[in-house]
């Protein structure tokens, strides 16, 4: 027997339409926070990037070098991180669209909204996510 997906699609959020513009406006600002971060950090990876072909002093040093090479690559992952949660945020953003939004997709069951507005791109409760934990 093929096991019925459908169900996961038609969930409907348990929040009024009210709840879910405010939660909008939180995911909005976060995600604006997130690409002010960005922005910077692109500017530091660009910067870092010119700066390491330069022909100065310290550049032949190698501990120099390597302090330059270490911090480029913590930047770089920074990055990455800062455009994964922008994803994760546009993706909440959808769900608020299509009125998917607050459903836990483990258990099925409304998030909290004290989850919500700590972490509000989250897709599971608490109480799944402590469960996972163990």
């Amino acid at each position: 027997m093929e096991k019925d997906t459908t169900n996961q699609a038609e969930r409907v959020s348990p929040y009024s339409d009210e709840e879910l513009e405010y939660f909008r406006q939180i995911i909005i600002k976060k995600r604006d926070e997130a690409e002010n971060d960005l922005q910077m950090l692109q500017t530091s990876l660009r910067e870092s990037t010119e700066n390491s072909s330069d022909e100065s002093a310290y550049s032949f040093h190698m501990a120099d070098a390597g302090s330059d090479a270490q911090e480029r690559e913590k930047t770089y992952m920074l990055f990455n991180r800062t455009k994964k949660f922008i994803k994760y945020l546009d993706d909440a953003l959808t769900r608020i669209d299509k009125k998917t939004y607050g459903v836990c997709k483990v258990t099925g069951k409304k998030i909290s909204k004290g989850r919500l507005e700590a972490v509000p791109h989250t897709q599971i409760s608490i109480e799944a996510k402590l469960k996972q934990g163990k």
